[in-house]
């Protein structure tokens, strides 16, 4: 009976152990499917956004550093934000007067800080705001940054989001796969983090760059900015920034022959004396270098003639008056520092056009700071629109590039050809008046790469330029291991070659006729400018594709010189 009773005993325990065992294996799955729920459920909390302000700015989805002010119903924005969503440096502080300008192709909008008036182009312009320097920015009114630009700043209290768009842009949105579920925008890339705005049914999304493979950085209906899965998204459609309103793009008057045949007229002490000019045929452009800066406060002197302007006209040309700096680096620099100078001698030159009945100005700045490089610019850009509303042609003289600081490097290709309607691309002085080497003043294959240079580095669109070519040359002299020289006209020039009893030969090199002889033991060298250099010109003038030519100067003409360039020019 004992043994009986053991054995029973021993099977209780194992039955008991068992059961223990049985517990501990239950307890251990439900803890594991605890953690597994606990690790792969997705975060179900709601937080309100917090940006860090509750005017945080956002372009493109990415929290910019600087946050938006609200005056009354108006948001103001930062400069340094705009700064970062324009491509160009359209607007201009100026802090010393607190002078604000803004520019478009059409527009130029001028306000100073803490004041409610302002001008467009040269009508009054009434801001229901004033703009406001604030700690190291400037906060500028929203409403005349969408009517210029068509900039779009849309504010969402509920998330304290200010988000910029520009005009344009081509906004992909995007919508829940399950409206029933809806989507979550949440903190981080990751089902865990919390949620800051919980979109329901249909509603569209904004979906601004993909994060990874797995997650997308969207903005949701009530402006929150976060994450959300693609796999639960589906794409809906995209929406443009509306452009604003633009005015009628500008149209240069029409000029007989179609392609621009101009010349330099160069006026020193006395007006031209017309009636010694003979028939020019096929110019259809003259620029009179009439308008010279005199300070450094702006003041223009002007030797514009009347009598000139009408013996244009009548010979149906147009006239194009150049405005030059004087080729002095300091009056520049101060004439062009300040939005007061450079608003002085704009209305000069809208004063001078008007009263001598202009069709264009020629702007030729030379010798310049590079310091003044962005100050010239902006002289540029203030200029032309208020030029355009006058109905003037707007042209900028600029020289091939080099290395040169105050020649060539100053001059910012790339911004003035976007501004101007044509660019003069000054291809001469290959070899200088001071070059230490005789050669060609602009050989074929330097006047060629001058402008593929322009072309190709800087995006000047071709039908701005025009290939501005020289009608002089320069007689070098070599005598003692010295080089020195001076320059000629065509007559000039055909006078020598007749008196010396010379016959040019092609020069393969330059593609220029070309000259030599001795003189007093000394040898004398001529790249000749003729009827076979213009042609070559013009003809890379047509492979191009540019607006026409142009030539310094008028009086340095020879022979049959215009009507050479008009046949040139007319054939395609």
């Amino acid at each position: 009976m004992e043994t009986i009773r053991l054995r029973v005993n021993s099977r209780r325990r194992r039955r008991r152990g068992f059961a223990g065992i049985s517990v501990l294996v239950l307890i251990g799955l439900a803890l594991g499917l605890w953690i597994g729920w606990m690790q792969f459920a997705p975060n179900k909390t709601q937080v309100k956004p917090d940006y860090g302000d509750p005017f945080a700015l956002f372009y493109k989805g990415i929290r910019l550093e600087q946050n938006a002010i609200i005056d009354g119903d108006e948001l103001k924005l930062p400069l340094s934000a705009l700064e970062q969503v324009f491509n160009d440096n359209l607007i201009r502080y100026e802090e010393a007067t607190g002078s604000i300008i803004m520019t478009t192709t059409d527009h130029v909008l001028r306000m100073k800080t803490d004041e409610l008036t302002a001008t467009l182009n040269s009508k009054p312009y009434e801001l229901h705001v004033a703009a406001e320097k604030r700690g190291d920015d400037v906060y500028l009114p929203a409403a005349p940054l969408t009517q210029l630009y068509g900039l779009q700043a849309e504010y969402k209290p509920s998330s304290g989001t200010v988000t910029l768009m520009q005009a344009g842009d081509q906004i992909e949105r995007v919508k829940p796969k399950n409206s029933a579920k809806g989507l979550a925008i949440r903190t981080e890339p990751s089902i865990k983090a919390p949620i800051v705005e919980q979109v329901v049914g249909g509603e569209l999304v904004r979906q601004w760059r993909q994060e990874n493979d797995h997650w997308t950085i969207v903005q949701g209906p009530n402006g929150a900015v976060g994450y959300a899965k693609l796999s639960q998204l589906e794409a809906s459609d995209s929406q443009g920034v509306p452009m604003p309103e633009l005015p009628k793009p500008f149209e240069a008057p029409a000029l007989e022959g179609g392609k621009i045949n101009m010349t330099w007229e160069a006026v020193y002490d006395n007006p031209t004396d017309t009636s010694k000019i003979g028939e020019m045929p096929g110019v259809n452009v003259v620029s009179p270098t009439w308008f010279e800066l005199q300070n450094g406060k702006g003041d223009i002197r002007s030797k514009a003639d009347a009598k000139y302007v009408a013996w244009a006209h009548n010979r149906g040309m147009q006239v194009w008056a150049l405005f030059s700096n004087g080729f002095e680096q300091e009056r520049t620099t101060k004439a062009l520092a300040t939005a007061e100078t450079r608003f002085k001698m704009i209305q000069q030159i809208l004063a001078f056009a008007q009263l001598y009945d202009l069709q264009g100005i020629n702007v030729d700045f030379e010798n310049v700071n590079v310091s003044d490089k962005e100050n010239l610019v902006q002289f540029i850009r203030e200029l032309t629109p208020l030029l355009h509303e006058q109905g003037l042609v707007v042209s900028i003289d600029v020289t091939p590039k080099s290395t040169s600081p105050t020649w060539s490097m100053f001059l910012d290709r790339v911004a003035l050809g976007k501004t101007v309607d044509y660019m003069m691309l000054m291809a001469y002085d290959e070899h200088w008046a001071s070059s230490p080497t005789a050669g060609s003043v602009a050989s074929l294959p330097w006047t060629e790469q001058s402008l593929t240079r322009i072309l190709n580095e800087d995006n000047v669109p071709p039908q701005k330029i025009v290939l501005a070519m020289p009608l002089y040359t320069r007689l070098w002299t070599e005598k003692d291991g010295k080089v020195s020289s001076k320059a000629i006209g065509m007559e000039k020039v055909a006078t020598i070659i007749k008196e010396q009893k010379l016959t040019p030969k092609l020069d393969e090199a330059t593609g220029q006729n070309y000259v030599e002889y001795e003189e007093d033991g000394a040898r004398q060298r001529i790249w000749i400018e003729d009827e076979v250099s213009l042609q070559a010109r013009i003809a890379i003038a047509h492979q191009y594709g540019l607006a026409g030519v142009a030539t310094w100067q008028r009086a340095f003409q020879g022979g049959d010189v215009w009507t050479t360039i008009n046949n040139a020019l007319k054939k395609q």
